[in-house]
């Protein structure tokens, strides 16, 4: 999940994502399913070659019995650029057809005739339907690609609990003096709540960190880690803290444990794998460092579950309180 994540932070991978889904919806959507390309009033120009042949024959024909060049040489500039190959084939072949009445025909061919090009009914040259389609194309084209860019921006400024204007609050616990006095130097860029509680067995808590300018940084959460027993509800031991920082090539994690799990050898030596291990306490604060952000979180509110598993083993609420910072 967190990898995924990772990935759809990527804006080259979002560009891929965009380009494959406009394929699809251009192709299969919309040219194939609800505006398929239906071809009317098509010209001879579009024939296949013996088809061409067969059209020219019957030119042919008109020619001898209406001879009028212009309307002649207009049918023959219908089939260009084939004119010379179809007339060659039917000099080659004449079939049934009169041979003088093809030399006739073919005599004009090399002739300088006026052609003029028949209107429409509104007294305008013919005109393709793509020309007018086009513009409508374009338009929702670029509708569609400022949605999903729009989407994209918001998406990354959502966050629960967010608190517009973090500057006014600011931590300085005990321990980690030096890091802090840096941090405290410059004005947090976000800060977030996120509260578990025994029963919400999805939890998986994450939060977008943009700069003031609503440049996306990174991300961070809190998420379930490790669970003890069997059934429903899961009982929850130790919970992920993560930063992850654009700039920067990997997540960084710590696991935040109860007592009982951190004082078990085995479920330590498990759950060190996946971040630096920390015991829940109240007021416990953790620090994560990327390339260019630091986050605290820390530890506001806590209770153990009470029953058949050992004292203070699994979490029956975690309240945590992160607070993001620019590296100095």
């Amino acid at each position: 999940m967190e990898a995924i994540r990772e990935q759809l932070n990527k804006p080259v991978v979002i560009g891929v994502a965009g380009f494959v889904v406009g394929i699809f919806l251009g192709l299969v959507v919309l040219g194939w399913w609800l505006w398929p390309v239906k071809w009317i009033d098509a010209g001879p120009e579009h024939l296949r070659m013996e088809f061409k042949e067969v059209y020219l024959r019957m030119a042919i024909d008109s020619y001898a019995h209406n001879p009028d060049p212009a309307f002649a040489w207009q049918r023959m500039n219908e089939i260009e650029p084939d004119l010379e190959v179809v007339l060659s084939n039917i000099m080659d072949n004449p079939q049934t057809q009169n041979t003088d009445a093809i030399q006739a025909f073919v005599s004009i061919a090399g002739e300088q005739v006026d052609v003029v090009i028949p209107p429409d009914d509104d007294g305008e040259p013919a005109r393709s339907w793509l020309i007018t389609l086009l513009p409508i194309m374009c338009l929702v084209t670029f509708l569609l690609a400022g949605g999903l860019v729009a989407a994209f921006l918001l998406r990354n400024r959502i966050g629960d609990f967010k608190i517009p204007s973090p500057k006014s609050k600011k931590i300085t616990p005990e321990g980690f003096d030096d890091d802090y006095a840096e941090m405290e130097q410059a004005p947090a860029l976000a800060q977030f709540m996120t509260t578990y509680n025994l029963g919400n067995d999805l939890y998986d808590d994450s939060f977008s960190i943009d700069s003031q300018s609503g440049e996306f940084l990174g991300e961070c959460g809190v998420g379930i880690s490790e669970t003890i027993g069997v059934g429903e509800p899961k009982r929850v031991i130790a919970f992920e803290v993560w930063l992850f920082d654009k700039n920067d090539i990997q997540t960084v994690t710590q696991v935040l444990m109860s007592e009982h799990a951190y004082s078990d050898e085995a479920t330590l030596h498990r759950l060190e794998a996946r971040g630096e291990p920390v015991v829940a306490e109240p007021g416990q604060e953790l620090l994560l460092e990327t390339a260019t952000l630091q986050l605290s979180a820390r530890v506001v509110d806590m209770s153990y579950g009470s029953g058949a598993l050992p004292p203070e083993s699994y979490f029956e609420r975690l309240t945590l309180e992160l607070v993001v910072w620019p590296k100095v």
